[in-house]
């Protein structure tokens, strides 16, 4: 009875596509499907588990060409997922290649119904002009009973949490040390 029950296990087994001969052959195509490729290990952009990722691209950045995303999948080394994805960072891919994913900075000017282009230098700039100009205006250096408090109150940050602890600890510091007390992200932290 042991030995039937062992072989219809072993049967069953192999019907499921784990035999010898099915191993070998995943084992043989595997390497080649993304052998040409660039691996790059990322994190998820959605959600604050921050599950590890590897992205892989053809095209050499390097020496002046594109780089095209061609495949992502969960990294097996990271200690938060070991390679398992939930269904939206395994939809990664065609968040990446979406035709409506914003590649640069936009603005729209008052009083126009449509978004305009504008360079990185120009939209740091203007984020920068303006935090500077609302800081000057709003800051609060002491409250009534004349004690220090360096407050802005007018602005708020909101973070991302899906960061690492480094990240996560400069970019509070960098709110408190210019005075923000709204401070946020997706995660509650």
């Amino acid at each position: 009875m042991k030995l039937a029950g062992a072989g219809v296990a072993a049967t069953s087994m192999g019907a499921l596509g784990f035999s010898e001969a099915e191993a070998a052959e995943i084992a043989h195509v595997r390497p080649f499907k993304l052998a040409t490729t660039t691996e790059t290990r990322q994190t998820c952009p959605y959600c604050s588990v921050a599950c590890g990722i590897i992205i892989y691209s053809k095209g050499d950045v390097r020496k002046g060409g594109n780089a095209e995303v061609v495949h992502i999948e969960g990294d097996v080394d990271h200690p938060t997922n070991r390679g398992t994805l939930c269904p939206k960072g395994a939809a990664l891919k065609d968040f990446v290649k979406s035709p409506t994913r914003l590649l640069y900075p936009m603005h729209r000017k008052p009083g126009s119904d449509k978004f305009e282009r504008m360079s990185w230098d120009e939209a740091l700039d203007r984020i920068a002009r303006l935090m500077k100009d609302d800081r000057d205006a709003n800051f609060l250096a002491k409250n009534e009973k004349g004690l220090d408090v360096n407050r802005w109150t007018t602005t708020g940050m909101l973070a991302a949490s899906a960061t690492s602890n480094e990240t996560a600890w400069a970019t509070f510091k960098f709110a408190k040390s210019i005075g923000i007390v709204g401070f946020d992200n997706q995660a509650r932290v």
